[in-house]
């Protein structure tokens, strides 16, 4: 094999590798958004659902 030829092959497979890297990277930041996200939105309904929930009976509520 040529010495140009096996450099250019080692050359385009170096670009593939790091077009396959940036592009794992790009997910992961996608993944961890969304995770975040979802979290944060579960924990809004958690909230929700217990305000929902609490009595509004003044007999119920705390003496000041």
């Amino acid at each position: 094999m040529d010495i140009e030829t096996h450099l250019t092959l080692h050359r385009v497979r170096a670009a593939e590798l790091c077009g396959e890297a940036e592009a794992y990277r790009l997910a992961a930041v996608a993944r961890r958004r969304r995770g975040l996200r979802v979290r944060l939105g579960w924990t809004l309904v958690e909230v929700g659902l217990r305000l929902a929930a609490t009595p509004k009976r003044a007999d119920v509520l705390p003496a000041c």
